[in-house]
């Protein structure tokens, strides 16, 4: 079943969270906030994930203009998901391989396979090419 696009939802999810483009720390924060919100959501409408998808492209704006950072690893940003989302090695058994595996990917000892990366980001909700 295919969810319509309800323009209506999305108008009312704009008014509340009333998006625009960061230009303070502490409009970066609460952008932070509605993304995370929205990133943890379990069965987002697809007004959701229009509003997701906008606040994700501004925080991304911001971080490019005020911040500088080094690539990460794709073992580093998968542990970070995992802390933020308290998800343990053992919930990824069933996602990506057995318990060995899943220990030398988290610690960097195995890379990613691409299919692995897509079921990564499909548990978490974010773009597969984080992991690859």
């Amino acid at each position: 079943m295919t969810l319509t696009f309800d323009q209506v939802a999305y108008s009312s999810l704009l008014a509340e969270v009333a998006p625009k483009v960061i230009e303070t720390e502490e409009e970066y924060d609460r952008a932070l906030a509605v993304a995370e919100r929205l990133t943890f959501c379990k069965n987002r409408t697809p007004e959701e994930k229009a509003l997701h998808k906008l606040i994700v492209m501004l925080i991304e704006a911001y971080e490019k203009e005020f911040y500088l950072m080094d690539e990460s690893a794709p073992h580093e940003i998968l542990q970070h998901i995992m802390e933020v989302s308290n998800t343990r090695q053992a919930d990824l058994v069933n996602i990506i391989g057995s318990s060995g595996v899943v220990s030398e990917i988290v610690n960097g000892k195995r890379s990613i396979s691409k299919s692995q990366a897509k079921a990564l980001g499909d548990y978490f909700k974010v773009t597969p090419s984080l992991f690859i």
